[in-house]
C-alpha cells in the first residue's frame, strides 16, 4: 500500500517573467527553478529508464511546466489532438486541483501532441475509464506547448538524445471543469508526473510519486504541489 504521508511534495513559485515556451531548460526564466525527478520505475518495463525531470511555475493566469528527458529509442507517430500519445515517447502531468474533485491528465508525446481529459471516476470497465470528459479543441488551442523534436519521429531514434517539452495551461481551462478558484499562494493540489513509451522498442513506465501498480490513473498515489 502507498502511504500518502510519504508521498513527495513540490513547491511552485510565482513568476512575473513569462516563460518563452522555447524549451530553454536553463534559460533566464527556468535556470533558478529546482526540478523534480520522475524516477520511480515500474518493474514491468524494459531496462530503459530515461532520466526525466520537470520544473513548474505559475502566475495569475497560467501554470507553466517544462520537461527534460535524457532518452533513447525515441518514437512519435501520433500527431493529432486526443490521439494515443502514450504509445509514443511521452511525458505526462496529472493534476487534481481539489481534494474532493476530479483530476486532469495532460499527456504530451515528444512531438507535442496532446491527450487531455477531466476524470471523475478512474475505475475501469473493459479497460475504459468509467467517467471522464475529454477536453475540447477550443481548450487545446489555449494550451501552449513547445517540443524540441519534430511532430513526427519515425523511424525511431535509436541513439541517446535529450529532448524538451514545455507547456502552459490556463487556469481558466481548469476552472471550466473543476470550478473556481484558480491557484493562489497557499493552495496545495495533488499531482503526479510520468514518462512512458508503451509502443516504443523499449517500453517503460516511470513516475514521480510511486504507484501501487502499473496504473497512471491512480489519484490515491499522487504527491502534492504547493503554490508558494
Amino acid at each position: 500500500m502507498i502511504n500518502v504521508m510519504n508521498q513527495p511534495s513540490y513547491r511552485i513559485f510565482f513568476t512575473r517573467q513569462l516563460p518563452e515556451t522555447q524549451g530553454r531548460w536553463n534559460g533566464a526564466v527556468w535556470s533558478s527553478v529546482l526540478p523534480l525527478s520522475v524516477d520511480c520505475r515500474r518493474p514491468e518495463g524494459s531496462p530503459h529508464h530515461p532520466g526525466t525531470f520537470c520544473k513548474l511555475l505559475y502566475d495569475d493566469t497560467n501554470i507553466y511546466g517544462i520537461f527534460r528527458v535524457e532518452d533513447q529509442h525515441v518514437r512519435s507517430i501520433h500527431t493529432l489532438f486526443q490521439s494515443e500519445v502514450w504509445k509514443d515517447s511521452c511525458v505526462e502531468f496529472f493534476v487534481q486541483p481539489k481534494v474532493d474533485g476530479g483530476y486532469f491528465n495532460f499527456e504530451f508525446n515528444c512531438g507535442g501532441a496532446l491527450l487531455a481529459s477531466y476524470v471523475t471516476n478512474p475505475t475501469r470497465a473493459n479497460g475504459i475509464l468509467q467517467e471522464f470528459q475529454p477536453l475540447t479543441p477550443a481548450d487545446d488551442r489555449q494550451i501552449r506547448r513547445f517540443s524540441s523534436l519534430a511532430g513526427l519521429v519515425d523511424p525511431e531514434i535509436p541513439e541517446p538524445i535529450v529532448w524538451h517539452l514545455e507547456f502552459s495551461i490556463p487556469f481558466a481551462v481548469l476552472e471550466k471543469y473543476a470550478g473556481p478558484p484558480c491557484a493562489a499562494a497557499g493552495q496545495i493540489w495533488r499531482a503526479n508526473f510520468y514518462k512512458c513509451g508503451n509502443e516504443t522498442s523499449h517500453p517503460h513506465w516511470l513516475s514521480w510519486a510511486p504507484l501501487r501498480e502499473r496504473n497512471f490513473h491512480d489519484p490515491a498515489s499522487f504527491g502534492s504541489i504547493e503554490f508558494c
